[in-house]
């Protein structure tokens, strides 16, 4: 059991409850707070679909991926289903009828319905928060570009104040993620060396070991770019770089991360990379190419691979690069930061068998093994001076009781009980689009870089870092 209270009750409202978000994220996530005490006893899930059904139905649709225990027995009871056209008022009309006080909408659909969605629910009154609260979750995409997000941003403020959307990024929903501001902030000796006077780089990588398998057709008009940058490393990104706020309320962080993403120069197009995986292998089994996956279509422009130089134009960050890399089909799973730190001076080791040093780096990995771990450098023993690389590891499942979560859990929690900390505000979505819009320009022409499958990306990736004498950090 947590030691947070339980959420406000509220009827938490899914539209596309029969997708495969409600039934492999969401719901289990309800389980697992349900589990740990943290939601109240009568609060109801509503599902929202245009397919045939009841609500005996739904709840069958949801048994396969929970497990079957008293706490998902309970919450089973009071779940029902709601079958309408998303389009539809009356299908608005009808949900109306079944909410009463608190209500969470959460819009678990293909984003062509973010908008409509809204204008439904705005139009027929069940935004009004005179009986309770009324809370929208808008997943991503998020908008395709600049142009679509700020036109989006501007139909659903129509509709609700910026206190009622929750804008969700499932990454910072990972705990290692929210340590950062910890990390940062509690501990005086990390805090006084994080500015461009000691930090060399940054690394921020989001590597997949799969491909796109059966999303083909949606990943073809996505592409890595879109997909990961300008939300999820945007983000990771900014609280790498954010200033301290002045409180941990929402809206101090929230104002701390916009002024990173703000400044962020837009990408120059030479300063980025972008591939395409080929045919090769993962983990032994083989793997067809991007172009021949199913619903790709075979003369796609796309990429799953996407690697950037970003420049952040503060005083504290002033010449520090930060290379963001993402690609699907890579030979791990592998989510991290790198802050590496500048080389101290080799004078004292003149006179020594040492001719370089290996850089100091903090590394805080977010998936899959959380976990922060320090390199440094200590006296190999022996009776001449000689330096070996060391690290102090610290892992989240060596010291507390994490359980199995679907990474959704902190957010749901958050929306319950409306704490906007860990979500994105409309000027942090627009500026990640911003800054990307160039390569977005660009990148409608040409073709991608190709990799082989199991390959940690094209070698143009690795140039992009050699010509500043750097390298990429190990994969794995």
């Amino acid at each position: 059991m947590s030691d947070a209270p339980a959420a406000p009750p509220a009827t938490f409202v899914i539209f596309g409850a029969l997708g495969d978000l409600t039934r492999r994220l969401l719901v289990p996530a309800l389980v697992n707070l349900a589990r740990a005490g943290l939601l109240a006893d009568d609060m109801t899930l509503l599902g929202v679909s245009h397919h045939d059904g009841d609500d005996e139905h739904l709840r069958q649709a949801l048994d396969d991926f929970v497990k079957d225990d008293a706490d998902w027995q309970r919450l089973r009871g009071r779940i029902r289903y709601l079958r309408g056209d998303f389009a539809d008022p009356a299908t608005y009309q009808a949900l109306g009828t079944q909410l009463t006080g608190n209500a969470v909408f959460y819009l678990a659909t293909a984003p062509s319905f973010f908008g409509t969605v809204v204008d439904q629910l705005g139009e027929g009154g069940l935004l009004n928060a005179t009986a309770g609260f009324r809370r929208i979750v808008i997943e991503k995409p998020f908008g395709t570009d600049l142009a679509t997000a700020q036109a989006l941003n501007r139909q659903i403020l129509t509709q609700a104040r910026e206190d009622q959307i929750y804008r969700i990024d499932h990454f910072l929903g990972k705990e290692t993620v929210q340590n950062i501001m910890v990390a940062r902030f509690g501990n005086a000796m990390i805090e006084a060396v994080w500015n461009n006077r000691y930090v060399d780089h940054v690394q921020i990588t989001a590597a997949e070991a799969v491909t796109v398998g059966t999303r083909g057709r949606f990943y073809d008009g996505t592409g890595a770019l879109r997909d990961m940058v300008p939300n999820h490393l945007f983000q990771l990104l900014a609280m790498i770089g954010m200033e301290p706020p002045i409180s941990f309320d929402a809206e101090a962080i929230h104002t701390e991360k916009g002024k990173v993403i703000a400044a962020i120069r837009p990408i120059d197009p030479a300063e980025a990379i972008r591939g395409r995986y080929a045919a090769g292998s993962i983990a032994g089994k083989p793997v067809p190419a991007y172009l021949a996956e199913p619903d790709v279509d075979p003369a796609s422009r796309t990429e799953t691979f996407a690697a950037l130089k970003v420049h952040v134009e503060t005083w504290r960050w002033s010449g520090v690069p930060f290379y963001l890399r993402t690609g699907k089909a890579m030979p791990v799973r592998d989510t991290e930061i790198v802050v590496q730190f500048r080389d101290v001076p080799l004078a004292l080791f003149r006179e020594t068998v040492v001719d370089r040093l290996p850089p100091n780096r903090l590394v805080v990995q977010i998936q899959p093994d959380e976990g922060i771990s320090l390199e440094f450098v200590v006296k190999r023993p022996g009776p001449v001076v000689n330096t070996a690389p060391v690290a102090m590891n610290f892992r989240y499942k060596d010291h507390f009781e994490v359980g199995h979560q679907t990474g959704y859990e902190t957010l749901l929690y958050d929306v319950l009980t409306g704490d906007q900390t860990l979500f994105q505000r409309a000027d942090q979505i627009e500026g990640g689009w911003r800054a990307v819009q160039p390569l977005l320009d660009v990148w409608a022409q040409g073709t991608p870089e190709e990799y082989a499958a199991g390959s940690a990306g094209p070698e143009s990736a690795d140039a992009l870092m050699h010509r500043s004498h750097r390298r990429w950090h190990h994969l794995g």
